[in-house]
């Protein structure tokens, strides 16, 4: 099967990806995190005004199978979150890099995400 991985994304080893655009990182989990976790049943993330760092866990998501960490690529401010997926998260599977992102981050320094994997890197660590 092949997992898709926009080249427009950064991606961690511990299957987060963020979005930058401007000072705003949009961070989810990929495809390839959906695909090994089964059905999502539970997710828990940070409410609005929280600080998230980097390298430290921002919330869990549950599946049928386990329960994991989200680990953050970056440091900031939480200034959304997807509520909608709290209700339904088996939405995840759906459009993991669309309508399937968990917390949306105002970041304090862009540049902290240029050391995670591009997608020819993540892809080939997982795939390979």
């Amino acid at each position: 099967m092949s997992l898709e991985y926009p080249g427009d994304l950064k991606y961690l080893d511990t299957h987060e990806y963020v979005r930058l655009e401007g000072e705003i990182a949009t961070i989810g989990i990929t495809a390839f995190a959906v695909d090994q976790l089964g059905d999502i049943v539970f997710l828990e993330l940070p409410e609005v005004g929280d600080a998230i760092t980097k390298g430290e866990t921002f919330g869990t998501v549950e599946s049928v199978k386990a329960v994991e960490d989200l680990n953050s690529p970056i440091t900031g401010t939480v200034i959304d979150r997807n509520e909608p997926l709290l209700d339904s998260p088996e939405q995840v599977a759906d459009d993991p890099y669309g309508e399937g992102w968990f917390i949306k981050v105002r970041v304090n320094d862009p540049g902290e995400i240029d050391d995670a994997l591009t997608a020819d890197e993540y892809s080939a660590q997982v795939e390979g």
